[in-house]
């Protein structure tokens, strides 16, 4: 166990889609299975076979893979039958897949209690299941269900399972922290135990996150000799989620020199693959993940940014081009000069740091942040401020004036009936567009409208999309969220060309504060489309 390569092993078809909230379909399964092959994981568990139409449809048409090898998973044969007749093994066994994961019981606890047979018949219910996967041609291997909890309990029995499934052939034998709660200094003892007891084997882990350690725990199991690393994309999984292969992968191979089957060139692609897996889970990506979400190398406070433009070291643990991430200085009422000559690059934007306007730029976000507004987040409104206020940038567009009603009613089958409709003027160079709209909702009804008035005067914001909108109460002038409380709106927009901004609108009328954001959204579009404001607005 001395060699430095890990072999990745990812079960986000399986472990993944029991997360709360996510079903794959067969189009989001092979679709995943092509990504993880094409990046280089080792192993890619695609489901269950016989458990669900989904998994059956899927393993009928499992794609090709160049890199990876496929894995069918399922459960050891049932007490009192043999393999060939338990209808369960069997449909896992016929899987036309490379390798078979098989789980079973280690914890002594859940022989006798969940599966109600004797320790003796487990042990053999394991052996009998691996020699069988072994004779079909597949590449056996075994999870141990519970193995740490089933540790402490039994610590013999526990490892006599691991000794029952080194008989029936199994290729790796994975531990597994099925509950999430075992500690790092526990799981490397038992790993090592494993380990120095069974040197002719090849031991995997596979760690769930209910304490927050599941990253910790296998770090540690690969410190102790485990050479098989299981995890998920984003670490989605039951409960609390599985070990994250996204921060496991640069962990692995960055800080510890590990060898996987991806090449070090290849780390570029991670942040794409975890943001592939959020579109097709249609989640939005957590900005605060650890190397590739977007606030992962984004330097606020003012002192961090000065050092970090010296020399990133000051305050990056790693190169963030090396997992396919950039570094970002953004602008809040944190941030000093720095923070904004630095994000002024980042924009393409040819501004003098003499400037003298530059000063009260910085002093009018700092004021409009104690006010509500958040460009930190919102850096379409922040780009568009910039432009404005330095760049002599009119505007496309002014918002002549909107009205939104309200109607709560009952329809003659005596169905409540809750209806928004709004109008909305837009006025460009003089020229007044009028629109109504009927929507969701009164915000969702004045978006509408604004929106049709402006396709008539730009139609390539046709093509604009609202991803997300995110609405937060901000304390009034009183401490809480009173009457006069200050909402912030936050819009998320996507194009036809794969862009997303953000924009911010602050406003004590919710629905003003809407369109104040959606403004700077649809004002941004329009700005990056290289168009020129007309005369008038």
């Amino acid at each position: 166990m001395a060699d430095k390569r890990i072999w990745l092993f990812d079960t986000t078809l399986r472990d993944g889609g029991q997360t709360r909230g996510i079903d794959f379909s067969v189009a989001d399964k092979i679709a995943i299975a092509q990504a993880l092959d094409e990046i280089g994981i080792d192993y890619v568990e695609g489901g269950w076979p016989g458990a669900n139409p989904t998994d059956d449809s899927f393993f009928s048409q499992f794609p090709a893979l160049q890199n990876a090898k496929s894995v069918a998973f399922g459960m050891t044969r049932r007490g009192g039958r043999s393999s060939a007749n338990d209808p369960g093994l069997v449909a896992v066994i016929n899987a036309e897949t490379d390798a078979t994961c098989l789980v079973g019981k280690t914890w002594d606890f859940h022989v006798t209690k969940a599966l109600g047979v004797s320790l003796d018949e487990n042990l053999h219910m394991i052996t009998d299941s691996l020699n069988a996967i072994k004779d079909k041609g597949r590449e056996p291997i075994f999870d141990c269900e519970h193995f740490f909890d089933g540790y402490k309990s039994n610590a013999k029995y526990a490892l006599d399972v691991v000794a029952a499934a080194r008989d029936g052939g199994a290729e790796w034998i994975v531990l597994c922290d099925t509950n999430g709660g075992t500690l790092p200094d526990d799981v490397y003892t038992a790993v090592k135990t494993v380990a120095e007891n069974f040197p002719d084997i090849r031991i995997g882990i596979h760690t769930h996150n209910d304490a927050g350690l599941a990253i910790a725990n296998t770090i540690a199991a690969v410190k102790a000799g485990a050479r098989q690393v299981q995890g998920t994309i984003n670490g989605i999984g039951e409960r609390c989620g599985n070990a994250n292969m996204i921060t496991l992968i640069p962990n692995l191979m960055l800080k510890m020199g590990y060898e996987t089957g991806i090449p070090v060139e290849r780390l570029v692609k991670l942040k794409k693959l975890s943001r592939m897996l959020d579109s097709r889970i249609n989640r939005l990506s957590n900005a605060h993940a650890p190397y590739v979400g977007d606030a992962a190398f984004a330097h606020k406070g003012g002192l961090h940014a000065s050092a970090a433009q010296k020399d990133p070291r000051t305050y990056e643990h790693i190169d963030p081009e090396k997992v396919g991430n950039s570094r970002q200085y953004v602008v809040s009422d944190q941030s000093g000069k720095a923070n904004f000559i630095a994000r002024f690059k980042e924009l393409g934007m040819d501004i003098d740091p003499k400037d003298k306007r530059l000063d009260r730029l910085i002093a009018e976000v700092k004021e409009l942040e104690f006010r509500g507004y958040a460009y930190d987040t919102a850096e379409a409104s922040f780009e568009l401020m910039v432009a404005r206020r330095l760049l002599s940038v009119d505007n496309y567009f002014s918002i002549g004036r909107f009205r939104v009603m309200d109607e709560r009613r009952f329809n003659a089958n005596g169905n409540l009936v809750v209806e928004s409709e709004a109008t909305a003027s837009v006025v460009v160079s003089g020229v007044s567009y009028h629109e109504a709209a009927v929507g969701n909702g009164p915000v969702n009804a004045v978006d509408t409208a604004i929106r049709k008035a402006l396709v008539r005067a730009y139609p390539s914001l046709a093509g604009v999309s609202l991803v997300d909108y995110k609405v937060r109460i901000l304390a009034g002038d009183d401490g809480d969220g009173g009457t006069d409380a200050v909402t912030r709106v936050l819009i998320q927009c996507h194009d036809e060309d794969g862009l997303n901004w953000t924009s911010v609108g602050v406003s004590t009328n919710i629905i003003d504060a809407s369109v104040i954001a959606l403004t700077d959204a649809m004002t941004w579009k329009l700005y990056h489309s290289g168009l020129t404001p007309p005369a008038e607005a």
